[in-house]
């Protein structure tokens, strides 16, 4: 029984990632239309805001204020510092890269994850990940493309930057998890983040302009389901299953390139991804054997 309420959560937690990934890819094109005229902390502050404004309707329609109530504040405030970075980090490289480039970048956050849950979660990692994770972070190196003078484009930067601290942002939610609601982390995060990058973003402040809020409506709209299905994930399912799904918002990136702006990935990109790729679908296929040959020594009677 509770073998099968396990395999539930977790395909539940895909099927939320699945999810999560689309709406995202959605909100991220929105947010490059919109970053050709605000900075990224403005913009990352307009984001969480239209999100929280779509979000809180639900919960002020069915009076469900108490499922808020934040349980270990601290950890809240630290996921909240690293949201800042990640987002204006991302709307800094989403503005000068391609999105293909920019999620080609971000898909080393699921390696990441795993490396990081040694330290933090305290999960074992056997040789042969930590072998996976390094050659992961070799295809991240193609696609940064050092120059010839050894540095690597500030652009190109800020995206891998984005993917750490994204890394270790879906970390804690392992751990907020336990003592919060999915609805209570979502609305904490964004009005954290809102609230922090405004005050960044107030001495450069731009207003919006009228043609720009049918777009920041789809940021808000896809945001809000993004950031609750995403939360959602890692909250029914560890790092290890659900991370590897993200892999799905690389079609969404080389579809909405070609369609919206008739760009297509170069081969540069097209090979760091698919190192990338191949690593983090190595690390699920191993959790998956593990799994597993744990299931079959357990049912297995004792000699």
């Amino acid at each position: 029984m509770l073998a099968h309420r396990k395999v539930t959560e977790n395909l539940r937690g895909i099927a939320a990632m699945l999810s999560a990934v689309f709406m995202f890819a959605i909100m991220d094109a929105s947010m490059k239309r919109l970053s050709q005229n605000y900075g990224p902390f403005e913009m990352s502050c307009l984001r969480c805001a239209s999100s929280i404004a779509f979000l809180t309707l639900p919960i002020a329609w069915t009076g469900s204020w108490q499922s808020l109530r934040p349980a270990n504040p601290l950890l809240h405030l630290v996921r909240a510092l690293l949201g800042i970075v990640m987002l204006s980090s991302f709307v800094y490289a989403v503005r000068r890269l391609s999105m293909a480039e920019t999620y080609s970048l971000f898909l080393c956050a699921p390696l990441l994850m795993t490396a990081l849950s040694v330290p933090l979660l305290g999960e074992r990692v056997p040789l042969r990940r930590w072998l996976t994770i390094g050659v992961g972070l070799c295809g991240v190196l193609v696609m940064l493309r050092p120059r010839s003078n050894g540095l690597v484009s500030i652009a190109a930067a800020a995206a891998a930057a984005s993917a750490c601290c994204y890394a270790l942002s879906a970390v804690t939610v392992r751990t907020l998890g336990r003592t919060n609601s999915s609805a209570a982390m979502v609305v904490w995060f964004l009005l954290l983040v809102g609230i922090g990058a405004g005050v960044l973003a107030a001495p450069e402040w731009r207003r919006v302009a009228s043609g720009d809020w049918v777009w920041l409506g789809a940021v808000g709209v896809s945001g809000a389901l993004g950031q609750y299905w995403v939360t959602d994930a890692f909250r029914r399912a560890p790092p290890s299953v659900v991370a590897p799904f993200e892999y799905s918002s690389i079609l969404w990136a080389f579809g909405i390139d070609w369609f919206f702006w008739s760009v297509l990935p170069s081969a540069i990109v097209i090979t760091g991804a698919t190192i990338v790729i191949a690593c983090g679908l190595f690390i699920i296929w191993d959790e998956r054997r593990l799994a597993t040959l744990a299931e079959t020594a357990a049912a297995s009677p004792p000699p």
